[in-house]
């Protein structure tokens, strides 16, 4: 991550997301305000700040559920402002996103909510059931296939919501405060998968107040206060503060 793009990322050649001097505003209220940073292919990046400090806005605006008012996102070579909305749901596929509230859907069963989203890409109902099946293992959730959202605990509805986001092995995860429903052991066993995936070289950026985490997992960390980028400490062993 870098706040401004230096020599070796001025071309875009290593960077899956570019923002260039981006604001975001709600009627009169200014959310983000001059947002430049890249970042690098294959990071794990946590963008951190207090409550209210545009974490979950910057998160929006990466996979579209909300447009910058002002300034360029570039996510893996696209424009985002160039993006038609009928579009959109095409780009998301690329994405795996872990939203705050799960976003289930209530009326289909686990299983059900993570095939969705290999069967939008077309996938085979053999190929369908082995994967979902595997990831759902993956997240201690196999027995859970049949269940629905309402009668399964914010945790467990938190490993489904994990399981949809990965399975179709996504180029860049995001994460909005994924552990906020999670206790300790489960917090861990989501964090370990993350690992994982991102050894696999998927992107990660996972938005977090828990400072504890930036520390155990270490990396670059895009701190944010009142909307605007800050300069943190960086957690990653062998870099300085700021640095990739």
């Amino acid at each position: 991550m870098d706040k401004r793009p230096d020599n070796e990322t001025k071309d875009g050649k290593d960077a899956i997301a570019r923002l260039f001097h981006v604001y975001k505003k709600i009627g009169a209220n200014v959310v983000l305000e001059d947002i430049t940073l890249d970042i690098k292919r294959n990071q794990f990046v946590f963008v951190s700040g207090p409550s209210g400090a545009g974490k979950t806005t910057l998160l929006s605006l990466l996979y579209l559920k909300e447009k910058a008012t002002q300034g360029n996102i570039i996510m893996d070579g696209q424009n985002l402002s160039r993006i038609r909305h009928k579009q959109i749901p095409a780009f998301r596929r690329k994405l795996g996103i872990i939203f705050q509230d799960y976003k289930l859907i209530a009326t289909k069963t686990a299983f059900e909510n993570v095939s969705l989203v290999l069967e939008a890409a077309g996938a085979k109902k053999k190929m369908i059931h082995k994967k979902v099946n595997s990831i759902l293992r993956s997240v201690g959730m196999e027995d859970k296939s049949q269940a629905y959202p309402l009668s399964l605990s914010g945790g467990e509805q938190q490993r489904i919501a994990f399981a949809r986001a990965v399975v179709g092995d996504p180029e860049i995860i995001i994460a909005d405060e994924p552990f906020g429903s999670l206790d300790q052991e489960s917090a861990d066993s989501i964090l370990k998968l993350l690992n994982v995936y991102h050894a696999r070289g998927a992107t990660i950026i996972l938005a977090t107040h828990d400072k504890g985490l930036i520390k155990k997992r270490g990396g670059p960390v895009v701190f944010l206060n009142r909307g605007r980028i800050q300069r943190p400490v960086n957690h990653a062993r062998g870099h300085r503060e700021g640095d990739v």
